[in-house]
């Protein structure tokens, strides 16, 4: 594992070298007045305000910077790019760990580290990349609702046969969790700390002797049209659980308001040659098992109204008995993230963090002031075989203030929480969540 980090360093270095020794036959010039740089400033100030006593309210606010660079084309479709990103507290953490939201960016004053640094070779139809990178596929994303994203050592290629279709394949080796200074082969499974990792707000329930995780083979097929799109994927995630899933939206284009829509999904898990959970005993949800099983499926109806859009959507979790979790759904690089595909899942829980049973959740949302304005509530309940009932009510606002400075957004999400989670509400008790986030692209 060692050697494949390395190799994907050196090439990464050797790609800063080639425009170099080729400055004569490629233009030097093109390739820095060709490249571009962006990035985001974000303010970030989260509370989680708990009902019990028992349990101390916990804040984090963090003020961060995610600048990105990418070369111009050389060697006809060669670049080379790379994000750093770095976060600080201002000192404002607090001296408690408990009294810390350590989702946020961890207990500490400060984080950073490069979380992208790649070789990339495009063509219209086709892009290469080797090296650190963000990913954007269902069940294995940049997990971006904090001041910085996760990312992965990672092999990806693109292929665009036609317009609108996509075939993917992925191999990666190790990640950064957003919490993490650096890569690790870990995954949200692992303790906190684990290897050295500052991994936190993750699930944690492996022993801190469990063996490193192996990384992850993906392949997959997106297709998008006027009235459709549709994803197809299979993931290995090595030594935790192959999986399959699919899902595809059609929408009646209508010339009133009312634009209906129609989604559905599926998916479909099992444990492969060897696994880590079983070998070690693990429990999810306080069941251990003998291999890895679960099966989900949902479905999601609403239609657009006006600036606005209105669904309801459900989610079924299998009961499967004998199997880690009683068919919890192995998720290594989103549990305790929420942030999976399923319709269902809310700012902070889902089926995956809940464990096996059913969901429905009721969603509104509009825009206002030609888009600068929009408003969103939405209500979810789950109903699973181990953890209970619980429900969630939420609000968000999403203030763009390109009039006044372009790229400039405010946002305020707001989650009441209630229903016996236990080690998402402590106590068993109801609390709410709140998570002011200014963000400035430039």
């Amino acid at each position: 594992m060692q050697k494949k980090r390395l190799a994907v360093a050196v090439s990464v270095m050797l790609a800063a070298l080639i425009p170099v020794a080729h400055a004569d036959s490629t233009g030097l010039d093109d390739i820095f007045t060709n490249g571009h740089v962006d990035g985001e400033l974000r303010a970030y100030y989260f509370s989680r305000l708990y009902d019990t006593d028992k349990t101390p309210d916990a804040r984090a606010f963090s003020l961060a910077a995610l600048i990105n660079a990418q070369t111009g084309t050389f060697l006809g479709g060669f670049s080379v790019g790379g994000s750093f990103a770095t976060a600080n507290s201002l000192g404002t953490q607090s001296d408690e760990v408990a009294k810390i939201d350590v989702s946020l960016m961890g207990p500490h004053q400060s984080i950073g580290a490069f979380s992208q640094a790649y070789l990339q070779f495009s063509k219209p139809w086709l892009q290469l990349r080797g090296g650190y990178q963000y990913l954007n596929t269902p069940w294995m994303g940049n997990n971006d609702s904090r001041v910085i994203p996760s990312s992965y050592n990672a092999i990806s290629a693109i292929v665009t046969p036609l317009t609108g279709w996509n075939l993917i394949g992925i191999r990666t080796y190790s990640w950064k969790s957003r919490t993490s200074n650096g890569m690790y082969e870990d995954n949200l499974y692992y303790p906190s700390t684990y290897d050295g990792d500052q991994m936190y707000g993750n699930n944690g329930s492996l022993p801190a002797t469990a063996p490193r995780a192996r990384g992850t083979w993906a392949g997959g097929t997106t297709y998008t049209n006027e009235s459709f799109k549709g994803q197809l994927w299979y993931y290995d995630f090595l030594d935790f659980a192959r999986m399959g899933y699919a899902d595809g939206t059609y929408t009646l284009k209508t010339s009133t308001p009312l634009n209906p829509f129609v989604s559905a999904q599926y998916l479909k898990e099992d444990s492969g040659d060897g696994n880590i959970l079983v070998d070690t005993h693990t429990k999810l949800f306080g069941v251990a098992g003998h291999r890895v099983r679960s099966e989900a499926w949902g479905v999601d109806l609403g239609t657009s109204i006006f600036d606005g859009k209105i669904d309801v959507a459900y989610n079924k979790l299998n009961h499967q008995s004998g199997a880690v979790g009683d068919g919890a759904l192995i998720s290594p690089y989103t549990t305790n993230y929420a942030t999976d595909p399923l319709f269902t899942t809310s700012m902070i829980r889902g089926l995956v963090e809940t464990g096996p049973g059913h969901a429905w959740k009721a969603r509104a949302s509009y825009n206002f002031f030609n888009k600068k304005l929009q408003l969103v509530a939405a209500y979810a309940k789950y109903t699973t075989d181990l953890r209970g009932s619980s429900h969630d009510l939420y609000f968000d606002i999403i203030y763009s203030l390109d009039q006044y400075l372009k790229g400039l957004t405010i946002r305020d999400r707001w989650e009441r929480s209630a229903g016996g989670i236990a080690n998402l509400n402590p106590g068993n008790e109801s609390f709410t969540y709140n998570r002011l986030m200014i963000t400035y692209k430039f």
